[in-house]
């Protein structure tokens, strides 16, 4: 018998998400379930019933059981994973770690993320190495210009490269496994930014072959906020510390490595999002029939369509080859016209606009600078195509001519 495929508005009732905005920017913070919030709040109880059980006599059991959960699920060993608030928490404990030297180049690309940029210009300050940057172009033939790109960049120099599994604000994804063999045989560690990547992508961390692989686990896996990943080879673990050092900096060691006893335990915190991890994996695997695979699957077509929607409405031509979109995608609009930028958080006044006139909440992203901008969709099982058409038409609107420039 056929299992019946739910419909998006049917999916969409298992968020709390405001349903009179047309929400397609769950790349930014991800979008937590009712089922896995209800979680979430079971356990915040639990913690505050009886804080010393908790903290004192559960909390590294629960913290194992989350872990080899987690770590089934992205395709790793336990022992090689902690947990962090968030992938740029798992970048700033490995490059504020990592034994850099004056001259030492650190190799990156002009997609990273923001706040990793400014981690490699803060160490870099720090210890006297240099921040190389490889400009890998978008829009873009394929997967081979980004590795030439960034190959072309690592000279002797070269002790570290940090790069996007999913870059965040053209939304490509990059052959991670491919650039860390070829970074490794010319000597250089890699450091895998996989913000995006859980949840998206069918992840085996340990294939990479990467030196180090930090990921979100609110964004597409869904997990509460604040719920994120940090994957260190083996030989490498010891040389890792977490940004925060606490009391297992001189723990005991019993069962357990000198790696979990520092993660695990930075402080009081709030741990109940990395904990409703598991729940997060059971529920969004549940939502719809074929589990993770199907969720996966339907995300991508559903931003493949999208963007082609958008793209026609522009009238601007795909700017990668559909190998590289995963559950988002980015397309170039009009470059923005003079005047002050929007709120401190938006940059670019048309995203209040789009939401203000259209309900509609979408980044626009200047990159890679003003005034040339990116306008980046997200798909999630809440989504349906009719909303990216309501885009698509708002877009129209703002821009009756088209594009009418170069996307180069």
């Amino acid at each position: 018998m056929n299992e019946t495929i739910p419909t998006p508005a049917e999916l969409a009732a298992r968020w709390s998400l405001d349903p009179g905005v047309v929400y397609l920017n769950h790349g930014s913070f991800g979008a937590c379930p009712k089922a896995v919030l209800a979680e979430q709040a079971r356990l915040r109880e639990r913690i505050e019933l009886q804080p010393v059980q908790f903290f004192d006599r559960d909390l590294e059991g629960l913290l194992d059981a989350a872990r080899r959960e987690l770590a089934r699920f992205v395709g790793a060993r336990p022992e090689d994973l902690v947990f962090v608030p968030n992938a740029t928490t798992g970048v700033n404990a490995v490059l504020r770690s990592f034994p850099f030297e004056p001259g030492d180049e650190l190799l990156t690309t002009d997609h990273e993320y923001n706040a990793c940029r400014n981690a490699c210009d803060f160490v870099a300050a720090r210890t006297g190495a240099r921040v190389v940057v490889a400009r890998v172009p978008f829009p873009t033939a394929g997967p081979d210009e980004a590795v030439q790109s960034i190959l072309s960049h690592v000279t002797r120099r070269t002790r570290l490269a940090l790069f996007d599994h999913v870059t965040s604000p053209t939304a490509v994804v990059l052959p991670a496994e491919r650039l860390a063999r070829e970074l490794a045989a010319a000597g250089v560690l890699t450091l895998v930014d996989g913000a995006h990547a859980p949840g998206m992508l069918d992840l085996d961390v340990d294939g990479i072959g990467a030196a180090y692989y930090t990921g979100n686990c609110h964004k597409w896996l869904c997990a509460p906020k604040g719920a994120g990943f940090l994957w260190v080879r083996p030989d490498l673990r010891n040389g890792v510390r977490p940004t925060v050092i606490s009391h297992g900096a001189n723990a005991p060691v019993r069962d357990r490595t000198r790696f979990w006893l520092e993660f695990d335990w930075v402080g009081t915190v709030d741990p109940t999002a990395v904990l409703c991890v598991p729940e997060a994996i059971r529920f969004l695997g549940s939502l719809v029939p074929g589990g993770w695979p199907a969720v996966r699957e339907r995300n991508r077509a559903l931003a493949l369509a999208a963007r082609s929607v958008v793209a026609q409405a522009l009238g601007v031509p795909l700017p990668c080859p559909d190998e590289m979109v995963g559950s988002m995608a980015a397309l170039p609009i009009p470059p923005a016209p003079p005047g002050p930028p929007g709120s401190a958080l938006y940059a670019d006044p048309l995203q209040e606009r789009l939401l203000a006139d259209w309900g509609i909440e979408i980044p626009i992203i200047r990159w890679p600078a003003a005034p040339r901008r990116l306008v980046r969709l997200s798909a999630q099982l809440y989504n349906s195509i009719e909303q990216y058409e309501a885009l698509g038409g708002a877009l129209r609107e703002v821009f009756p001519r088209g594009f009418g420039t170069s996307l180069t």
